[in-house]
């Protein structure tokens, strides 16, 4: 098994009355970001391109899956935690509330703990293919490499660079911070 998780290039920041979740884009820095993935992805050979339907992860892995010949499966199961909340400028402060309650979710979006059971099974799924690379995003891939045994913390996610790649093997898990 080999899962190698990238978290979205550069997007544009959310912003009341901006695009929504499914349709924010990449930013000109992370498009460029996309592109320059392509030479340390292309190497895995994945049997399955995947990504979450949200546009800055759909945009990101797009030149892999063009350089590659392959199509992008969307998977509604891959996109980001539903904390539960609109933009805000104060963003940094309700996450960390749920970071020190896995249990605690607002009304209309889903704990830490199920982003964590919903992560774990999805890329278990994916993860029965030879090689898959999955575009996705960092609160979801926080909680994946926490359902696959590694320790991490509000701090780790809230510093997950964008893009990031984590790569999980049979005997491993790889990426920035680890």
């Amino acid at each position: 098994m080999e899962i190698v998780l990238v978290r979205h290039a550069e997007s544009v920041h959310p912003s009341p009355g901006g695009p929504d979740d499914y349709h924010r884009p990449l930013a000109e820095t992370g498009l460029a970001q996309a592109e320059d993935l392509v030479a340390e992805l292309a190497p895995v050979k994945p049997a399955l391109i995947a990504a979450s339907p949200y546009l800055r992860a759909m945009q990101t892995i797009q030149p892999l899956a063009r350089a590659l010949g392959l199509p992008v499966h969307t998977d509604h199961e891959l996109r980001e935690w539903d904390s539960g909340l609109e933009p805000t400028p104060d963003w940094a402060r309700h996450y960390e509330q749920s970071w020190a309650d896995l249990d605690f979710a607002r009304p209309g979006g889903e704990s830490l703990n199920q982003l964590t059971a919903r992560a774990t099974a999805v890329l278990r799924e994916l993860g029965r293919r030879s090689a898959v690379i999955v575009g996705s995003h960092g609160t979801f891939i926080a909680r994946a490499l926490s359902g696959f045994g590694i320790e991490v913390d509000w701090p780790f996610s809230k510093a997950m660079p964008s893009p990031a790649i984590y790569r999980i093997t049979d005997t491993d898990i790889t990426g920035p911070g680890l």
